[in-house]
């Protein structure tokens, strides 16, 4: 089988921009120059804990500048906002990454992205101790990524003996007053924080916990206050990407940050996070293919952080198969049987709001993951307001991929609402209303493991179920009081507001059950087969019907009248009792589907 569509769509941008050559490997830290120009990895990571991942996804590379968003937000946690402000900015200098940005009268860094105010940040962590503040700060940073996480020794090394530079800022801040102990003990921390290692995995997840409010998706531990992370996500915003910041928000539109071993992380708030590795550096310092790719992820699934916030999971109503709620066609008890047993392999998912990437991900995801266990998957729209091209496209990948698999993606869409646009149909089956889509799937279900729904064939009274255990005696009493009725397909055997007189048992054929609206439309109730009754509520006194019964195809009913009715309790007792007792059984069948139904509904799945 084909990859699934988010994998495909991956496999499609890695192929794409693995041949992109421009730029150079970072060379003024020793190791980061020993880098292979063609190492390329892409992972996404869900705000619901799903991973997608290509190429070098797996490869450790140090974590460098991504490091600093998340030890300015620990610094936060710790210290607090004004005690921090009060030694680092939050305005966007324009300048590159190591540029000496400070404030002209208090020597304060501009901003905590900038190498000053990142060294600034470091000193701010808690700890009563240099190694105690490492410790906190791979802890933090394993919080995010969901796993332990180490310091390359080798390049940490290399960045104490190579980092004049910050040497040098480090002490000027020392001079102004910003660093207040030795700045050796804050810059050697700041080379160890670079250092560590991480694959682009733990970028993503460490991105999609920023994306959850600082909750890591997969632990569901807290990694930083939901306060701290707008704060983090607003400075990474303005001045993540250093003197290419404004061109990132206008092109990309996401909250992001990149180091010069060729990662690239950035946040979509509510819905996912990104990571790319790429070693070959732009003139800024970034990663050519990192900013490549994200910028085509954003154009391609909208999502530029100032489209309208929507969130993933308010996009899924409910869940549930086809076992819990099926069709308003009440079937034979031998079908019945069957689709208790296989319904569970048709599966609805009922959705609404606005659908972006992130919410139909959840979808796909779903699908796919289930994929063995699922022969018919429906998608219903009829309660979406709206669904951006990406999640559409992402929608007709779906039923393509379910299609070769041998399986059926089947899509509930209001006619008068063209919510998929221009995208292909092919895979996808289309439905006007959910009931037809569930009706169509069981059909499926039976075609597949029982043969399919053949016909329903006349049955006798004997196989009625309102027939049920009546010996030869009671049986032939009870077929003198019934009077045959034959009807047509599209015939009215009884409208709404006539006369409640009499139970009819469908020997043939079928019937459909409906109830007016409007005036106008009319929706069903059920449609049902021989060995089910109806009209039963004449048995309760209720003057007139509630709702039009009309013929779904040729066939016959046998007519119990309340007369006869009355007549055959008056000289058989118990046979009376016999069919009061079956419709009961009945009644009680059908209190027990509803409240399976109204349990699923509200349980979801």
């Amino acid at each position: 089988m084909n990859r699934p569509p988010i994998d495909s769509y991956l496999q499609r941008l890695h192929e794409h921009w693995q041949a992109e050559r421009s730029g150079a490997v970072a060379d003024y830290i020793p190791p980061l120059a020993l880098a292979d120009p063609s190492w390329f990895g892409i992972a996404v990571a869900t705000t619901e804990g799903h991973c997608y991942e290509i190429g070098e996804s797996r490869r450790a590379f140090t974590i460098q500048s991504i490091s600093k968003p998340f030890t300015y937000g620990l610094a936060l946690h710790d210290l607090g906002f004004e005690a921090v402000d009060a030694k680092v900015g939050v305005e966007p200098t324009g300048d590159a990454f190591n540029s000496i940005s400070l404030d002209p009268d208090s020597g304060r860094p501009l901003n905590p992205m900038i190498n000053a105010g990142a060294i600034t940040s470091t000193s701010l962590v808690g700890g009563d101790s240099p190694a105690a503040r490492e410790a906190r700060i791979l802890d933090a940073y394993g919080g995010f990524a969901g796993r332990e996480l180490a310091v390359d020794t080798d390049v940490y090394e290399s960045e104490r003996a190579t980092g004049h530079r910050n040497r040098a800022i480090g002490h000027m801040l020392r001079g102004f007053g910003i660093l207040e102990d030795d700045p050796e003990i804050a810059l050697d921390l700041y080379f160890r924080q670079c250092s560590v290692a991480v694959e682009c995995r733990d970028l993503a997840m460490m991105a999609a916990t920023l994306a959850n409010g600082g909750v890591n998706p997969l632990s569901g531990e807290r990694a930083l206050d939901r306060g701290v992370v707008d704060r983090v996500l607003s400075v990474m915003t303005t001045c993540g990407m250093y003197d290419s910041a404004g061109e990132w928000v206008v092109d990309v539109g996401m909250p992001a940050k990149s180091g010069v071993a060729g990662g690239v992380l950035a946040v979509l708030p509510g819905q996912l996070g990104i990571a790319v590795f790429s070693p070959p550096l732009d003139p800024h310092g970034n990663s050519v293919r990192g900013i490549e790719v994200c910028r085509q992820i954003s154009e391609d699934l909208s999502l530029h952080l100032l489209h309208v916030a929507r969130t993933a999971r308010s996009a899924v109503r409910r869940t549930y198969s086809v076992a819990d709620v099926p069709s308003r066609r009440r079937r034979p008890e031998g079908q019945c049987a069957v689709l208790d047993a296989v319904g569970a392999r048709g599966i609805v998912h009922v959705l609404h709001g606005d659908l972006v990437f992130a919410a139909m991900e959840s979808v796909v995801h779903g699908i796919v993951d289930e994929r063995d266990q699922i022969d018919v998957a429906i998608v219903d729209l009829t309660e979406v307001t709206e669904m951006d091209a990406a999640a559409a496209r992402m929608l007709g990948s779906l039923g393509v991929w379910m299609a070769e698999g041998g399986g059926t993606l089947a899509v509930v869409a209001p006619p008068d609402h063209d919510l998929l646009g221009e995208i292909p149909r092919e895979g996808l089956r289309l439905f006007p209303d959910l009931d037809a889509a569930t009706e169509w799937c069981e059909e499926e279900l039976l075609a597949a493991h029982a043969g399919g729904s053949e016909e329903a064939a006349r049955i006798a009274l004997a196989e009625h179920r309102l027939a049920r255990n009546l010996d030869a005696e009671k049986l032939a009493r009870l077929e003198g009081a019934l009077e045959p009725r034959p009807f047509a397909a599209g015939e009215t055997i009884f409208a709404a507001g006539d006369p409640a007189d009499a139970i009819y048992l469908l020997v043939a054929g079928e019937v459909t059950v409906e109830i007016e609206l409007d005036g106008e439309r009319r929706r069903r109730l059920a449609t049902l087969t021989p060995g089910l009754a109806f009209g039963e509520l004449a048995l309760a006194e209720v003057p007139a019907r509630p709702v039009s019964v009309r013929g779904e195809s040729d066939g016959e009913c046998l007519v119990l009248t309340v007369a006869e009715f009355d007549r055959l309790g008056a000289v058989d007792p118990a046979l009376q009792a016999a069919l009061l007792r079956n419709l009961l059984v009945s009644f009680s069948e059908v209190i027990g589907r509803m409240s399976r139904e109204v349990g699923s509904l509200f349980r979801g799945r």
